[in-house]
């Protein structure tokens, strides 16, 4: 089915010619705010994911087979190859699921696609952070827009942060090289057509492969681009084009629809808790239940969970076996709220996924998945004893209707970064971030971070 071809066959081409001209002085104040906050919720979720093991495999072999250091890996004191430094980065900064989420149309992670991409680009010429907030502007409004002109995307099994991130990382990668709108369609073709991700691969290393895949990738579109490696002009709009082949149905005008009057960025969303954004409703609920009261969970007898079908996705693991399934258990991500009053890194480990209380308090827990709910929705009730327990969460926090503050997105980063970087290094890395456009050569806050 195919709606909305205003301009066919030439809508990619608009799009691109719009980033390619685009200026910080056409940003609103509340977009470059909201850029500021990814760069600074992107940066402490990868310090914190720096130590992981599933990065340090990753590392380890492109050590043995990489080529000359030019990148900078941040947390670890280390430079990779201009490809391989993006895709650890990116790796890094989604393995604890802790990242940033855009909502509206798809369920995306945008900025651990494009930032590792932009920051090793960065390295190797003189870049501002105006120039910096504008490609990382123009990569999440391509993504979002992709995703808009291509419905169903997410439904049919796609990951989106590998398939629509390599396309937002790419033309990101393109508007900070300055690539006029030929060699930009250009960049946008060669990333478009390297995007890949499969839903399959939740709760395995893959998952977050797929983000560190997606910015080296956009990294090589950009570059080749600007040597004149070409693509198909018409790649997002064409007929055998991305909007076509990878959606349930095809909307191209939503390439250009409100272009330069709607910013993507606006509707980010930001995660208090390291898992699944589909989950975050069923643990706001139990931490609104454990602060009423001293629930002995070995007196609990039931636990009932109502939440979106969107939960389906996550394969419904009851038991899972490691951190990283865990991070798409709604019965884990209930039972830890309930006992430990949180959901950060720490309740995602194997060792807490093994705790005897916590798979006990699991098998207590029933799912059932209602319609009626929206996605950022949950209700739930406890029995306990005599007593019951209820609670319904109307928006979870962190959504676009419930955001996180400027406050709790600082508190956020000093707890994913200072425990790497250290107090002071810590400070002074969100000194730079908060005033990013001020910054005359973002290579200052890659040292910081590394």
């Amino acid at each position: 089915m195919e709606t909305g071809d205003a301009a066919p066959a030439r809508l990619t081409h608009e799009l691109c010619a719009y980033l390619a001209g685009l200026k910080f002085d056409d940003l609103p104040a509340a977009v470059v705010h909201e850029a500021r906050r990814g760069v600074l919720d992107w940066m402490g979720c990868a310090q914190a994911g720096s130590s992981h093991p599933t990065v340090q495999r990753i590392i380890d072999l492109l050590q043995d087979i990489g080529g000359r250091p030019q990148a900078t890996v941040f947390g670890r004191n280390l430079k990779l190859g201009m490809l391989d430094a993006p895709l650890v980065n990116g790796q890094m900064a989604h393995v604890l699921d802790y990242d940033d989420t855009y909502m509206d149309g798809t369920v995306l992670h945008t900025s651990s696609p494009i930032l590792p991409a932009l920051f090793a680009l960065a390295e190797t010429n003189i870049v501002d952070g105006r120039q910096f907030i504008v490609a990382y502007v123009a990569g999440f409004e391509v993504a979002a827009r992709v995703a808009h002109a291509a419905p169903g995307h997410h439904d049919k099994g796609w990951h989106p942060t590998g398939t629509l991130g390599t396309i937002a990382a790419g033309v990101a990668a393109g508007v900070l090289l300055g690539l006029n709108t030929q060699a930009l369609t250009y960049a946008t073709g060669i990333a478009a057509t390297q995007s890949a991700g499969l839903q399959q691969n939740r709760g395995t290393m893959c998952k977050s492969f797929h983000a560190g895949r997606a910015a080296s990738n956009g990294v090589l579109s950009a570059l080749l681009a600007a040597r004149g490696f070409d693509s198909a002009t018409d790649i997002l709009d064409g007929k055998q084009g991305f909007c076509r082949i990878y959606g349930m149905e095809s909307k191209p005008g939503a390439l250009t629809d409100m272009l330069g009057r709607r910013w993507a960025i606006e509707a980010n969303g930001h995660k208090p808790y390291s898992c699944a954004i589909g989950l975050h409703p069923v643990i706001d609920a139990m931490i609104k239940i454990r602060a009423t009261g001293d629930i002995e969970p070995a007196n609990i007898t039931r636990v009932e969970l109502h939440a979106h079908p969107y939960l389906s996705k996550y394969r419904l693991l009851d038991n899972p076996v490691n951190g990283l399934q865990a991070k798409f258990s709604a019965y884990h991500s209930a039972a830890v709220a309930l006992i430990d009053g949180a959901a950060g890194v720490v309740q995602y480990t194997d060792a807490r996924v093994s705790d005897p209380a916590v798979a006990a308090l699991r098998r207590k827990i029933h799912l059932t998945l209602d319609d009626s709910l929206g996605m950022d929705q949950a209700y739930a009730r406890i029995v306990a004893g005599t007593v019951d327990y209820e609670a319904r969460i109307d928006h979870s926090m962190g959504s676009v209707q419930n955001p996180m503050t400027d406050a709790a997105m600082q508190a956020k980063f000093d707890a994913n970064a200072t425990p790497g970087l250290g107090a002071s290094r810590a400070r002074r890395v969100s000194e730079s971030i908060w005033n990013l456009e001020a910054l005359t050569d973002v290579r200052d806050l890659v040292a910081l971070g590394a």
